[in-house]
């Protein structure tokens, strides 16, 4: 393994104001949609109470390493996605801007939803959408067509759109301590107090413990499915923000002194508790719905994904005491994890251009919040939308975030080498050592299990398409969103460097490759 000589650098890199900060944004970022409309629903459909086995073996084994991982990257090599990896290994810069194009196409459809969300905190006042909950949704609100390419944008939606990505921009626009920071510092509270609230609301609910029941019931015979544990695995891994960039952005501008791996496991397991926090909360609700159309909460249908947000919600809500607040605080706590999740995503790809090109902080801001807007309003907006977010969706996450993780260990433990080194990185700068035994999940069982996860997942897709789109579709916006994928990796690392490309960097604290320190920053 080769490692330059190292000293304590003083380069002029923005830091958080404090480990606390760094930790509320990345608790911020990972704590997002997922978690409150996809948890519940997969834990309930997993087996219940003991789908926390292979959640929770899913945490220690793959969310948390691969966390530190990105953490150990973004650390000591300074710098978002590409550049850490080209610092790491000059031909890894490929893999950084795949990473960084994850970003962009992520960021382009999850603002939509947090525009959803919004007009649905103000639906909630007088339960706009009426006794049908789904029509309104599909109908009147989005206007949803035929699978195609729509040119006629859906006025409810644009205009809360524009807001969320003039919020954006400003917020980037004034940097990591004074705008990315401060948001998470102000809205993670927020986001905590209001949901809390929500639960303890919904527990008060008639039914709520059928609800309970229904989700913490366990069936241990679903340990013996595979798919239970692929679905643990990719719950994990989805709701980590790992694989993709954004922790290796966060933890770029930590301060070079800072407890890694302490922090990440306090993210690891905050981020877990909130789904819990929100399965409880959910279960509760529609055991309640349950017993007002007088079902079994397992014959309840839309219980995951939007479905679940804006149709089964505000039916829900139509029919409790205290409708308007009980949908203000969950269309308000959808709008602010989503927010957070959404800037550390834009934040990414803003970074990774100022490094390349030598952008100022501000105009990186504006041209990336401008592209992703104008790219957002075009496919998103639309009357077919919703279609086209859904099918993006599903292929950028389950295909091309798995790629990149998958990628990303074989890399640095096979093809680069630099994996002990970025463990001896972590150990020296962090009160939690990280043992050897960090290596071969890195290097065999995260790329391994996420490799059948992925040879899944294309079977199927190819064998039976995506929900019944036509097959033209399914091949420019799913396909093709992998497509792009990769030619826009190639094509950035083709482009020359302009900016931070730094021959004199030198990565700190200095580690003697022939005898690793596992312990104390010197």
């Amino acid at each position: 393994m080769t490692e330059v000589q190292s000293t304590a650098p003083t380069e002029g890199r923005e830091t958080w104001t404090s480990n606390r900060g760094f930790i509320l944004a990345a608790v911020g970022s990972a704590v997002g949609l997922g978690n409150i409309w996809r948890f519940p629903g997969v834990a309930y459909e997993g087996g219940g109470g003991a789908f926390l086995v292979p959640y929770l073996i899913a945490l220690v084994t793959a969310g948390i390493p691969i966390l530190f991982l990105d953490y150990a990257v973004g650390h000591r090599f300074r710098a978002a996605a590409p550049l850490a990896f080209r610092r790491m290994w000059r031909k890894a810069e490929a893999l950084g801007w795949f990473q960084t194009a994850i970003l962009f196409v992520i960021a382009t459809y999850y603002a939509v939803i947090i525009a959803w969300s919004l007009s649905y905190f103000y639906f909630s006042f007088g339960t706009t959408w009426g006794d049908d909950s789904a029509g309104f949704f599909v109908g009147e609100y989005l206007k949803v067509g035929d699978p195609g390419v729509s040119t006629q944008l859906v006025g409810g939606v644009a205009w809360p759109l524009l807001a969320v990505w003039g919020a954006i921009i400003v917020i980037l626009a004034l940097g990591v301590a004074k705008g990315v920071e401060k948001l998470n510092v102000i809205g993670l509270p927020l986001l905590v107090l209001g949901f809390s609230a929500l639960v303890i609301k919904a527990l008060t609910l008639p039914g709520a413990s059928d609800g309970l029941n229904a989700l913490f019931s366990p069936d241990w015979g679903a340990l013996s499915d595979l798919n239970v544990w692929i679905a643990a695995y990719s719950q994990i891994f989805f709701s980590m923000s790992i694989a993709f960039g954004i922790m290796i952005s966060y933890a770029s501008f930590q301060r070079r002194k800072a407890n890694m791996t302490s922090s990440g496991l306090v993210v690891g397991f905050a981020n877990s508790s909130f789904e819990i926090l929100a399965g409880i909360g959910v279960f509760s609700t529609l055991g309640f719905l349950a017993h007002q159309q007088n079902v079994a909460v397992g014959d309840l249908e839309g219980i995951t994904g939007p479905t679940l947000s804006f149709i089964t919600f505000p039916a829900v809500i139509s029919e409790m005491p205290g409708s308007a607040l009980f949908g203000a605080l969950f269309f308000g706590s959808l709008a602010i994890a989503g927010f957070t999740s959404l800037i550390s995503l834009v934040l990414g790809v803003s970074v990774a251009l100022q490094e390349k090109f030598g952008l100022s902080r501000t105009t990186a801001a504006v041209t990336v919040g401008v592209t992703c807007a104008i790219v957002s309003f075009a496919l998103f907006s639309t009357t077919t939308g919703l279609i086209a977010l859904d099918t993006v969706d599903q292929f950028a996450n389950n295909i091309g975030i798995v790629v990149s993780a998958i990628a990303m260990c074989v890399i640095t433990v096979w093809l680069a080498r630099t994996i002990e080194m970025l463990r001896t990185h972590l150990s020296m700068v962090s009160t939690f050592k990280v043992g050897r035994w960090w290596i071969p999940v890195i290097g065999v069982y995260a790329p391994v299990f996420l490799g059948v996860m992925l040879i899944q997942k294309v079977y199927d897709l190819i064998s039976e398409g995506y929900e019944g789109y036509p097959t033209w579709y399914v091949g420019v916006f799913g396909w093709g969103t992998v497509a792009l994928l990769v030619v826009l990796a190639i094509g950035f690392t083709a482009i020359p460097w302009r900016g931070r490309d730094d021959p004199s960097f030198r990565a700190w604290p200095e580690i003697d490759s022939a005898a690793p320190v596992t312990g104390g920053v010197r």
